[in-house]
């Protein structure tokens, strides 16, 4: 995307905002609310319209939200295959999909009767069985538990390991930045204000010391960390942040088909 930009009014919530990601990169973008994140992401998904700039975008994208979204009429199975074509082999294709995200046994049951981490690996298998080439990924973990969220970024990551598609994770949680993406960046008034890349090798412990160090780094571009003057005696206290979440420590191809939308 290039020079990309949404108004609501007199703010602009996008400020020409320029923005690239390849196939096969994953990148987490944090901000504080109201800092156009969502509005990013809802525009790359199609959900909503940009004001000027252009975005290239693949054909074929798929969106994980906050909520699983399943249809409570319709069993797991037939959740995952929805979008795709009715043909032969539409449910065995589900099924690889179903045991792709470990809920294989479970292509029979009701959404009502999942806990929350299993209709979100639901969700999930929905997005990526029909091979997406952009996956957009909006705070898809932040309703879960901090043990289940930790094995679905394992799984996440496993995934989008296997299948490459352009990923853009949107997140507050620092921790799960830095744990799943190739490039964090840093979305501030409408513009980047940084965009590191991650050259951890996985799988990444929050204790290395270069998780330590990039984890300071993102969090005083996000206002949370500031820097004290040569002259103080003693760091001054960190603003609250409520929005944003430092997790606790881990326990033990081929060019897409792009598509212009014009502003």
């Amino acid at each position: 995307m290039r020079g990309l930009r949404r108004t609501f009014g007199d703010r602009d919530v996008l400020d020409g905002l320029d923005l690239d990601i390849a196939r096969g990169e994953f990148l987490a973008l944090l901000g504080a609310s109201g800092t156009g994140k969502t509005t990013l992401l809802r525009i790359l998904g199609a959900l909503d319209r940009h004001d000027a700039g252009s975005v290239l975008v693949p054909e074929s994208r798929t969106i994980v939200f906050q909520e699983p979204r399943l249809v409570p009429s319709k069993k797991v199975l037939a959740n995952v295959t929805v979008a795709l074509p009715r043909g032969p082999h539409t449910k065995e294709t589900g099924r690889r999909a179903l045991t792709e995200v470990g809920l294989d046994g479970h292509a029979d049951a009701w959404p009502g009767t999942l806990s929350g981490g299993e209709a979100q690996r639901v969700a999930l298998a929905r997005a990526l069985v029909r091979e997406p080439e952009l996956l957009l990924l909006d705070e898809p973990f932040a309703a879960l538990d901090a043990l289940t969220r930790l094995r679905m970024h394992d799984l996440v990551g496993e995934l989008c390991r296997r299948h490459r598609p352009a990923v853009l994770l949107v997140t507050h949680d620092v921790d799960e930045a830095i744990r799943l993406a190739d490039r964090v960046a840093v979305l501030r008034d409408g513009r980047l204000a940084s965009d590191e890349r991650v050259t951890i090798d996985h799988p990444r412990d929050s204790a290395d010391p270069r998780f330590a160090a990039l984890r300071t780094r993102l969090l005083t571009e996000l206002g949370v960390h500031r820097t004290a003057p040569a002259t103080a005696q003693a760091a001054p206290a960190a603003d609250p942040a409520t929005d944003l979440v430092i997790a606790p420590a881990d326990p033990a191809t081929p060019a897409a088909t792009s598509k212009e939308f014009p502003a």
